[in-house]
């Protein structure tokens, strides 16, 4: 099986977030390789439409895919929840600096 590289993401990680199918298509890639019809099978979707979400979550770097004969099997691309997972950790790193700055403003015993 040879694996093909993803392209560098073309689209923002937090678009091909944002569509709840989507995220269920690529949970359904977490636990390893998966056809668009394994997919498809789990979801109330079609195969076209799961291949059209693969193929956004694809851009947008987030999951990869290889050729094993006449199939296509996506999996979970380790390192394309990172830029999601730094968004986030700084956003909840201020926001709870923000809540300590005001309790201890406001704190009175």
């Amino acid at each position: 099986m040879a694996a093909a590289l993803a392209p560098a993401p073309e689209i923002d990680p937090w678009h091909a977030l944002g569509d709840a199918t989507r995220r269920r298509v690529l949970a359904a890639v977490v636990d390893g390789p998966r056809s668009v019809t394994g997919i498809a099978d789990g979801l109330p979707v079609s195969r076209p439409a799961v291949s059209q979400h693969l193929k956004v979550l694809l851009d947008a770097g987030l999951v990869d895919v290889e050729q094993d004969g006449r199939q296509r099997l996506y999996r979970i691309r380790p390192d394309g929840l990172e830029p999601v997972r730094r968004e986030l950790e700084a956003f909840w790193g201020g926001t709870l600096a923000g809540l300590k700055r005001i309790a201890e403003q406001t704190y009175r015993p």
